[in-house]
């Protein structure tokens, strides 16, 4: 019988070859330029060669101040095509897909820079306080966004992710924890998703191939979002032609979380129910039964794997294994099949 974690998937105008997608990682591995190192390019084929269907990378910023680390990848000149094309050549020669996530960090960039944010509050006692967006910062905003879309389509991508999770930017408006602002970018849930629909609206004019949103579902704080007040926004998103919604959790604010394997599935889950769209299953996923009991119960569409792919690159002939199936090997790793 076919085992859905190996079955292709159809997205637009992208198929993958299975369900397994590498999520993005910092690695806080660029020189202070953002430029790709061949650290990189080494660290992302060698997950091609291991059979992911889907590689995306790390947050890459489209600012310079939005970068989390001075040693973040950027994507906010065109110095930075070759180095990304460097990638996506030789991931797309060991036959996955591949994305790139971007960013922008909000309050929590840690940068020389100045850093922005919905509303002058730091993040934490540690933090900078940053400067409370003007109208025309968040034009700017939307307006890096778009143009790290048009570089993406220069380098190759297959897909775009926009980051609106883990407390960045984006994730800042959407939350009441970190988003205070009196004017139509705050308030209501439909005046604090305004940032993330213009970003989206924005990338759309210039890039017709699949579009994820990674959001994370749960604030973990009185107050802040929860899973359901994600699914008005999950409709959002999809009437604006996001093809698949990518569900983590937290990191808006410090707060304790009750971290468990599959913790954030039922997130995914609610929300790929609620409002139709395809949606991403990531945190504390193990195993290929894990993935496939998912999928399988319709709790998801795709598999986000970060640590296990920290490592096992080459996680998905494990989970083969224990799924008894087969799976394609390269022609040079071939012989390890044998006997």
């Amino acid at each position: 019988m076919a085992k859905k974690l190996f079955e292709s998937m159809t997205i637009r105008n992208l198929t993958l070859k299975n369900r397994i997608v590498m999520s993005p990682m910092c690695m806080y591995s660029a020189a202070e330029d953002g430029k790709v190192t061949p650290w990189h390019v080494t660290h992302y084929h060698s997950r091609a060669v291991g059979q992911v269907g889907l590689i995306i990378l790390e947050a890459t910023a489209v600012k310079p101040e939005g970068r989390i680390s001075v040693n973040d990848l950027g994507i906010w000149s065109d110095e930075h095509i070759e180095g990304l094309q460097n990638i996506t050549s030789l991931v797309k020669q060991s036959g996955a897909a591949v994305g790139i996530q971007l960013a922008h960090a909000g309050r929590k960039a840690e940068v020389p820079e100045e850093i922005f944010a919905p509303s002058a509050i730091a993040f934490d006692e540690q933090s900078k306080t940053p400067q409370e967006m003007t109208l025309a910062d968040i034009q700017e905003v939307i307006a890096a966004f778009q143009q790290a879309a048009v570089r993406a389509q220069q380098a190759n991508f297959d897909m775009i992710e926009i980051h609106a999770a883990h407390g960045y930017l984006i994730n800042e408006f959407l939350s009441p924890l970190a988003n205070h602002r009196q004017d139509g970018y705050g308030g209501s849930l439909e005046n604090r998703y305004r940032l993330l629909k213009e970003v989206v609206s924005a990338v759309r004019e210039v890039w017709d191939k699949a579009v994820f949103v990674r959001i994370s579902a749960h604030d973990y704080t009185e107050g802040g979002m929860t899973p359901a007040d994600y699914v008005p926004v999950a409709e959002w998103l999809k009437a604006q032609d996001v093809d698949v919604i990518d569900v983590s959790s937290g990191a808006v604010v410090t707060a304790p979380i009750d971290v468990y394997p599959g913790y954030q599935v039922p997130f995914a889950e609610l929300i790929r129910q609620e409002a139709s769209v395809p949606t991403g299953a990531v945190g504390l996923i193990h195993t290929g039964i894990q993935a496939e009991e998912i999928l399988k119960n319709e709790r998801a569409d795709l598999i986000f794997l970060g640590r296990e792919l920290l490592r096992d690159p080459y996680w998905p002939y494990q989970a083969a294994k224990e799924l008894r199936t087969e799976i394609a090997a390269p022609k040079q790793y071939r012989r390890g099949w044998l006997f």
